[in-house]
């Protein structure tokens, strides 16, 4: 049985990340597996690239056509869109390849979705995000017209009822139908949910498979020789945050956080907040509390010493498919603070291994830091219940053997 996992980055992002923990874990399982991408960062070599010329001066084309597409609406943020209309033919590629089951994760400006229904063998998908069943955005922002037909989009800031989400919807519907073996994974229970309830994948076999971790690359640091190799304060305590863009990405909830540090009830000196991340973000002056950005991060080694050094980590997103920081910080013994939404709600278990704030209540949200801070013996409780949930939950010799049967239930009756 040989699998091919596609993504459009190897280890850069969240998705890709997620996918490369899962080739390497097949890897370590004895599964004739390979990862083929867009772009590659990392040197291992069963990660390959796409060499064709043809596909890469096409690929090059279509996503100048399809950004353009998008930029022809005055859009109201810059929440992510993707059209991928254009086909690369790609397909012809992936099926000259001797395998038999093709993987996708995060595809966007990488597999067009033309070529997706001329894929020859059984696909299996896993949801990153939510667009593989909607009409072009990653998240809805709870809009719900995927649930029935994309169109007037809300986040293309249209009243149009024939706009670009349509036309993406319709593509994906015509595409869609051409598939005869497809499985679909929903990191949590919440995006299988909605691909349950979608108008796309109703139909479509849809099963719930969480992110897996390496709990032994992702595990507890002394918080002293963490913050001695970060530089960090020991007699501080330190909330944690991080996101790629936090910034013009609203959904990450960096704004409630904001919020909620206005008035904690911890003295401010006690105090010092960390964030990582790709662009740096500044809390006001007057909130009292220093801030500290250490920039983006990607090597497991620094991520494990900086979860370690933390007290908590705050990850308050409104919408989130999974939420791979809280399970990498929970890994690390680390409790978590984020609202009782989406995927999130699979990894935090209320006042166990952290706490769930009622959404979106800015808040709620600081009486679930003061709460994790105040008692010490109270967070030493809970920062084992958080390794031992990820642990039972989410360590890659439990669940790669989950996907390994999958897969062979796939192959089976192909």
């Amino acid at each position: 049985m040989k699998i091919l996992l596609l993504n459009t980055n190897d280890i850069s992002g969240g998705a890709a990340r997620a996918a490369y923990r899962l080739h390497t874990g097949l890897l370590s399982h004895g599964i004739d597996v390979t990862y083929l991408v867009k772009n590659k960062n990392s040197t291992l070599e069963s990660i390959i690239t796409v060499t064709d010329d043809k596909y890469k001066l096409k690929s090059k084309i279509n996503g100048r056509l399809n950004n353009y597409l998008i930029k022809k609406y005055k859009r109201k943020d810059n929440t992510l869109f993707s059209a991928d209309l254009f086909s690369t033919n790609i397909h012809r590629i992936i099926n000259q390849m001797d395998v038999d089951i093709i993987h996708l994760h995060w595809i966007n400006g990488f597999v067009d979705i033309k070529s997706i229904g001329k894929i020859n063998k059984p696909i299996v998908w896993t949801l990153h995000d939510m667009w593989p069943f909607t009409g072009g955005c990653h998240y809805d922002k709870g809009c719900g017209k995927y649930q029935n037909k994309c169109q007037k989009c809300p986040l293309l800031n249209s009243n149009q009822e024939n706009d670009l989400s349509k036309k993406i919807f319709k593509q994906k519907v015509t595409t869609y139908k051409k598939i005869e073996n497809l499985t679909v994974i929903g990191v949590s229970k919440w995006i299988a949910d909605c691909a349950k309830k979608s108008e796309l994948f109703k139909n479509k076999k849809i099963v719930n498979l969480p992110n897996l971790i390496n709990t032994e690359e992702f595990e507890p640091v002394s918080k002293e020789n963490a913050r001695a190799i970060l530089n960090l304060p020991i007699d501080k305590k330190i909330i944690l945050f991080g996101a790629m863009d936090a910034n013009s990405d609203k959904r990450k909830g960096y704004e409630y956080l904001k919020e909620a540090l206005k008035n904690i009830s911890i003295p401010k000196k006690e105090l010092e907040i960390v964030i990582f991340g790709s662009s740096k973000i500044e809390i006001k002056s007057e909130y009292g509390i220093k801030t500290r950005y250490i920039g983006s991060l990607s090597d497991n080694l620094s991520l494990k010493l900086l979860y370690s050094a933390a007290d908590v980590m705050v990850v308050p997103s409104l919408q989130e498919t999974f939420g791979q920081t809280a399970s990498e910080s929970m890994s690390c013994g680390i409790p978590v603070v984020s609202f009782r939404s989406t995927g999130l709600i699979d990894i935090v278990d209320h006042k166990k291994n952290g706490y769930l704030a009622e959404p979106f209540e800015s808040e709620d949200l600081i009486k679930g830091i003061e709460w994790i801070l105040e008692d010490k013996e109270r967070h030493k409780q809970l920062s084992y219940n958080a390794r031992q949930k990820v642990l039972e939950n989410f360590d890659s010799e439990v669940v790669i053997p989950k996907y390994v049967e999958l897969y062979k239930s796939i192959n089976k009756h192909k």
